[in-house]
């Protein structure tokens, strides 16, 4: 894939740190994230993966470490600095969240038109019409006919349901998208359409997105860079061609080889 040119980061990530008890989950990752970049985190199960995508995306503290983000105004601010209302708003404005499992961030008994205007109302708009048309617009943009506006996210597909998901973050044009293991458990066909929709979003809206994948095939197809992880470490990184191409690291050797199973 193409490199994206930018002269400022998005997000920097310095020397983040993550412990449990004893256990050393996570030891001084380090980043920066560029406008319209797409990064990929991979490495088996245990890697630390995901906990470094819940540290970047305010969601669980780390022990050490920075992590800051571009405001509006072009200053880099440390987002556990901010108080929990200025981090909600980020949450609802700049920033989105896609889970592995669709039904942890889609309310499953609303509408699907309701789900996707809901962050629409947590940011003032309260016209029924407005609110209306851009859920509809959405769902057309994400593959799902208008005509299920009114029905609930549990009688959708897990497809579906996923591409709902993606809606309901994208409708506010958020900068950065957090994505953990968005096609895992979907079959081969409606994780190919997935794939596609999501190369297709973050091109049009020069969006940056964290996506953290046990899948290389994920990695190559949407990243620009990628980052492999060993036991809470970062092994190796570079752009995503690169790395897979021509792995200098034994684990990475091993992933790229399949000798290890993520």
């Amino acid at each position: 894939m193409d490199t994206v040119d930018n002269t400022s980061p998005l997000l920097r990530v310095s020397g983040i740190g993550k412990r449990y008890g004893d256990r050393v989950a996570l030891q001084d990752a380090s980043f920066d994230l560029w406008p319209g970049e797409v990064m990929a985190v991979v490495g088996e199960s245990g890697s630390g993966k995901t906990t470094l995508l819940n540290a970047i995306a305010a969601r669980h503290r780390p022990d050490a470490g920075q992590v800051e983000f571009l405001g509006r105004d072009g200053e880099l601010r440390d987002i556990y600095a901010m108080s929990e209302a200025q981090q909600r708003l980020r949450a609802r404005t700049d920033w989105g969240f896609v889970h592995q499992n669709a039904a942890d961030g889609l309310r499953m008994d609303v509408s699907a038109g309701a789900n996707v205007g809901e962050r629409l109302m947590g940011l003032g708009e309260r016209n029924y019409g407005r609110l209306r048309s851009t859920a509809q617009t959405w769902l057309e943009r994400v593959e799902i006919e208008a005509s299920r506006i009114d029905d609930a996210p549990r009688t959708f597909s897990g497809g579906m349901r996923q591409r709902l998901q993606i809606a309901r973050n994208l409708v506010t044009r958020p900068r950065l998208v957090f994505m953990d293991e968005p096609t895992s458990g979907l079959d081969v066909s409606v994780q190919a359409r997935l794939l596609d929709l999501l190369r297709q979003l973050t091109r049009q809206m020069q969006l940056a997105v964290v996506i953290v994948t046990h899948d290389l095939a994920v990695a190559r197809l949407l990243a620009h860079r990628m980052m492999v992880m060993q036991r809470g470490r970062v092994v190796e990184s570079g752009l995503t061609d690169q790395v897979l191409d021509d792995p200098q690291h034994p684990y990475t050797q091993l992933l790229v080889s399949s000798v290890l199973q993520p």
